[in-house]
This record gives structure tokens, sequence and C-alpha cells, in this order.
């Protein structure tokens, strides 16, 4: 076990903005660098003492209770010069946090985008404890390490650190700290309704694309960039039967029958279906692997032979995430049937949720699982989309169903030809040499949509370069993230801003 790099301080939320130690302190350009930094014995980074403070402050949800971090940035940023609002939103507690720094408007604003609020745990299976932001090894250990409060703590950090040196803007750059990620019922969709004015711009940074490098080196094997994500919709398969006493069962029991599909169901996978990006990762990805994987990944893409892309399917398909990237997912994630020990249930359901690739409509998922399925006492039927099993409100109900209608039109892929994709693979290859650029479709669903179907491109990167055991943590147990990719993250969101926003572009 590695002995701890850095020496573990208690963060003060008042000592933020002191004046950036030397440590991050900014040139015109920020030099590039090879790999990870060394930072042996050095004083933890501010960006590393952020994320410590947003850890500490817990926005699990639900409930979330996001306004926390908004109260705790808001000082923050105001002392730095910043434009501070504070939308709340019907429910108490949850809150969005923008600031936005002033430049001269020749240029349309760029805005970074995370949000606050994390997934839940379970406090047994941590070594310690999710919510106090450990430093350990040289990582950062708490929930939201990862996803995403590690993202917003990078980018909060970097403007912070610009408006410390006062550098002259073409555009403002707005940082807004989101409520509810993509899913809840007051997210960037509810906010964009209410304020968009505040939110605005030319383009925009979020969460999504990775930056990964080798398990056992700090080489960085590729960074992606997402430009598109699937989509998340609900389908729900319900079986009817004969309902009786418990005591005289028969053979149409409904809860059996729903077994019988869900095994259907269960023993399917749906078929590859690439799109143009995530063609263009899996060719990037076949010239960083060793064979027989380089030649799966160009068969997959390139070759016509069935028989040569269902090899390559069942290869790269050993890997979770590649296997969810080029297809609709399938996932029960709700269950309902019976009410009584001692009645046999007329009806068994289950919720189904599909990660989709986009273009891929409800009715041809309703299609394929009904061929699947192949029984007339099914149903296969759209359903609402829900976070959780328990009963909504006639509010909740509502504001769930706007959130879907607000999904259901075709959203497009942001381009690759805009200022801000070109400075952003730019900069990825200038902090990490030795990595590979590509574009990305996003295995998840982010909150991007609030913007790009309003015809905004958003593009998706973690800042940070993680190895494949830290992405597994992600949602589990002991999340992390490396301190030296915080530092290294920060650089190259810091040279990107000030290229794209700076009033003197850096030199190409």
């Amino acid at each position: 076990m590695r002995s701890n790099k850095y020496t573990s301080t208690t963060c003060n939320p008042g000592r933020i903005l002191r004046p950036i130690i030397a440590i991050l302190l900014l040139t015109t350009l920020l030099p590039a660098q090879s790999g990870l930094p060394a930072l042996s014995d050095k004083p933890l980074p501010p960006v590393a003492k952020l994320l410590i403070d947003f850890i500490k402050i817990n926005t699990s949800n639900p409930p979330g209770n996001e306004d926390q971090i908004g109260q705790f940035l808001a000082p923050i940023f105001k002392q730095a010069g910043f434009e501070v609002d504070i939308i709340q939103t019907p429910q108490k507690g949850k809150s969005h946090f923008i600031a936005r720094l002033r430049g001269n408007g020749t240029k349309k604003p760029i805005l970074l985008a995370g949000h606050a609020d994390v997934v839940g745990v379970e406090r047994e299976k941590w070594s310690v404890d999710p919510f106090a932001g450990v430093i350990k090894d040289g990582y950062v250990i708490g929930r939201g390490a990862i996803d995403v409060k590690g993202g917003l703590a990078v980018f909060a950090q970097a403007v912070l650190d610009i408006a410390a040196k006062k550098i002259p803007l073409d555009r403002d750059i707005i940082l807004l700290s989101e409520a509810d990620e993509e899913g809840g019922l007051y997210n960037t969709g509810w906010l964009a309704e209410r304020h968009w004015e505040k939110i605005d711009c030319e383009f925009s940074l979020n969460e999504g694309g990775w930056i990964v490098k080798e398990d056992n080196s700090n080489k960085v094997r590729y960074v992606s960039i997402s430009t598109a994500d699937k989509s998340s919709l609900n389908i729900v398969i319900r079986a009817k039967g004969t309902s009786t006493h418990s005591s005289m069962p028969l053979a149409d029991n409904a809860i059996f029958r729903l077994s019988r599909a869900l095994a259907k169901v269960g023993a399917y996978d749906t078929k590859p279906k690439l799109n143009d990006s995530t063609k263009k990762f899996f060719l990037t990805l076949g010239e960083v692997s060793e064979e027989p994987l380089k030649t799966h990944f160009k068969n997959l893409v390139l070759s016509g032979d069935p028989e040569k892309v269902k090899a390559a399917d069942k290869a790269i398909s050993q890997n979770v995430l590649l296997h969810s990237i080029m297809r609709n997912t399938i996932a029960p994630v709700f269950l309902n049937a019976g009410f009584r020990g001692n009645v046999i249930p007329g009806s068994a359901e289950a919720t189904i949720n599909f990660r989709t690739i986009p273009g891929t409509t409800v009715g041809e998922l309703i299609d394929e699982l009904q061929t699947v399925i192949n029984d007339p006492m099914v149903e296969v039927l759209s359903a609402p989309m829900r976070l959780s099993a328990a009963p909504m409100t006639p509010e909740q109900e509502k504001a769930m169903e706007a959130a879907a209608a607000r999904r259901a039109a075709p959203i497009p892929e942001s381009p690759l030809t805009t200022e801000l994709y070109q400075a952003l693979a730019r900069h990825a290859k200038l902090t990490y040499p030795e990595a590979l650029v590509t574009p990305y479709l996003f295995q998840a669903g982010t909150d991007a949509y609030a913007w790009r179907s309003r015809g905004v491109p958003v593009y998706g990167i973690y800042p940070y370069p993680i190895t494949a055991e830290d992405l597994t943590r992600m949602h589990g147990n002991d999340e992390r993230v490396p301190i030296d990719s915080l530092v290294s993250g920060l650089k190259m969101i810091t040279n990107l801003l000030l290229d794209v926003a700076g009033h003197q572009p850096l030199p190409k």
C-alpha cells in the first residue's frame, strides 16, 4: 500500500479564496504536461480541498438538499467578483446555484454545469465515512468524488482561479451547480423553462466522457468527449391471469406468467446499433488495444461480414461499459404483484428501464419485447419515468409528465466543429500527449438535454484521469478520485477556458 503523498488538512471554506498557492499559479498558458503531475510532499491543492468540502455536504437524493452547496458557494463567488443567483424550486432545500463572471460581451457565454446531488450509500459497505472527504493513498474518497462533485470542484476552481488573476474575457463564464440531476422533477429542464436567460450560452461543458488511464501507470490511454447521451425510458410488462384464492391455484397464474416473460427478456440481448460517435470511439479504442481486440473493434465498425460482426460483438461485450454503449440496454427496476397473502393476483407487472441509442422510439422497443415474449396474455406498454417505487403526489406526477414531454423530441448530437469541442480536444492532447482523443456517446443520461434540445451544443467530460477500477466505484462503495488527476484536469479546463473565453486566445 502506498503512503499518502499529501498532507491531510482540515478544510475551511473561508480559506478557499486565499491567494492561489504556488502549485496552481496561472500564467497566460499553463504548462502542458505528459501524464499526471508528481506532487510529493506538497500541500493539499485547493481543488482537492474544495472537493472535500463538497463531499462533506451530504446531498444524497432523495431529498437532495442541494441548496446547501449553493449557500456554501455563494459568499465565495461573491467575494471573487461573480454575480450570484440562487434559484429556489418548489421543494424546500432544493435550489440551483448560478455564478457569472462577466466578460466584455463580444461573444456569447460559455457555461460549466454539474449536479450537486449524489446517489445514496450503503454505509456498512464503505471502509471510510462516505461523507467525510477522507484522503488516503493519494485519493479523495467519498460519495460524489467521481459523479460529479469532483467535476464540479474542477469547474469551480478553474473559474475562481481565472477571476483571481483578473484575466480579461470576451465571454461571460457561467458556473451552474444543479439540483435533481437528469431525472428529477426540478432539474435543468425545469430551470431552463423558467430562467433560460440566466443559463443561455453558446456552448456548455457537462459530465460525460472519460479520461482513462492504465491501471498500473499514469499513462492516459484515451480522452473521450461525449457529444450525445443515451436516453432513458420505461416500459411495463404486464401479465394477466385469474384472481382466486391462494388455496386453489390455477394454471394461468399471473406471477408465474410474468416470470416466464422476464426469463425470456433476461436471455435476450439487443443488437449493436452504432452512431457516428460510437464508430469513431471504437476505432480509436482499436488503436490503443492489443490483438485480438484491435481487429474486433475494426470488424465491428467496418466489416460487413455478419460472422465477424457477431464475433466482435461477443468479444467487446465482455466489457460492460462497451456493451452498453453500442446497444439499447434492458434493466428490470420495479416489480409489482399481489396485495394479500391468501389471494392470487389477477395481474403482475415489471417495469423495465431502457437506455436507448439516439433515434430509438418507444414503439420499436415495445414491438421488440412483444416479439421476444410471444405471449398474448402479456402486455407491453409505455410507462412514465419513476425514480422510486413510492407513490407520487399529483404535483410530482404532473412534473414528471412535463419532464417526459421535454425529452420526447429528438435531441441533436453536438457537432465536432464548434470552437469549444476543438479547443477541448486540443487541450486534452496538450495535457495528456500520449492519449488519443475521440468523440463519444455517453452510456447513460445527463441533464444536457436542457441545452441540446434548444440547439446549444454540450460536451461531456469527467475532467480527471481514472482507471477502470476507479470507474467501478462510481455509484458504488469507496468512490474515489486521484488528487493528481484533479490537478491535471484543472489545468486542462483552465487552459480551455482561457482559450475559448479569454480576450487574448492562447497560442495554437
